[in-house]
């Protein structure tokens, strides 16, 4: 994150090596305001608590690029232009989606784990409220019933990353079908052990993100293919639960925007 102190190894509870065994409870105080341009300090003071301290200190700054799209179902090949934006470099933990939408605080043993059972709106839900703390422009404009929601337009506030930005972060420079060898980057179906893991476990990729595949599935803002599938939205990464052809870079899923699913979670970017 640009014009902020990055956290020291010592106080980063979700490294490859301390998985966040350590909940932390002490308030904190940090000068952070929206400047259109990404998140920098200002000389107004937020109340944090740790956790969302530390899931901003580990915001990524993703490079400007291209990559080259593809979906095999309708045989399409597409280039997108990345723009720089930052993303998590962990998926959403269920401590810190307990604490932002103000649900029960999961058990010890699970606050570190990905979120999962969440739907799409319910991840947009996320993003607005992540706005809202530091009082920047809400991304997300709901239907009145809550049944759907639509991005604002502009490339402000948190948000979902698009299924492109996804990819682009994902790969890393790389051009294989993954970014390392599968068993030392991905909870999947041979050694999750049957459920989610603690995020930062295995190995990150090139630009340091954990667990972009397996362990959970990722939402990503895209509509998948409205003439066909309606208001299905995107979901990329693979899961804990997928053997390894579920597990890769190039994979597109697709699901309604209100179902929750047990190997489903979400990881929230914001524009530089």
């Amino acid at each position: 994150m640009r014009d902020s102190a990055r956290l020291s190894r010592d106080d980063h509870c979700a490294s490859a090596n301390s998985a966040c065994t350590t909940t932390m409870k002490v308030s904190y105080y940090i000068l952070y305001s929206y400047s259109g341009h990404g998140l920098k300090s200002s000389r107004e003071t937020i109340a944090l608590s740790m956790n969302v301290k530390s899931f901003l200190e580990n915001l990524i700054q993703i490079p400007a690029g291209a990559i080259k799209m593809r979906d095999d179902r309708t045989n399409t090949v597409w280039t997108e232009r990345i723009e720089t934006f930052q993303l998590g470099r962990y998926p959403v933990t269920r401590l810190l989606y307990a604490e932002i939408m103000e649900r029960q605080t999961p058990a010890k043993s699970e606050q570190y784990h990905p979120v999962q059972n969440v739907s799409w709106l319910e991840a947009a839900s996320f993003c607005n409220r992540m706005s809202s703390l530091f009082d920047m422009p809400k991304y997300y404009t709901f239907d009145p019933d809550g049944g759907d929601a639509v991005s604002s337009g502009e490339r402000v506030g948190f948000r979902l990353p698009s299924e492109a930005e996804w990819e682009f972060a994902c790969r890393a420079g790389t051009l294989g079908p993954r970014f390392g060898n599968l068993e030392d980057i991905a909870w999947y179906e041979r050694n999750s052990g049957g459920g989610t893991r603690p995020v930062g476990l295995l190995k990150p990729n090139n630009w340091g993100l954990h667990d972009m595949l397996g362990n959970v599935w990722e939402w990503c803002d895209d509509v998948y293919d409205p003439s066909v599938y309606g208001q299905y939205r995107v979901f990329r990464g693979g899961g804990w639960a997928d053997q390894p052809r579920g597990c890769l870079a190039t994979n597109r899923r697709r699901s309604h925007p209100t179902f929750a699913i047990d190997d489903l979670g979400f990881r929230i970017a914001v524009s530089a």
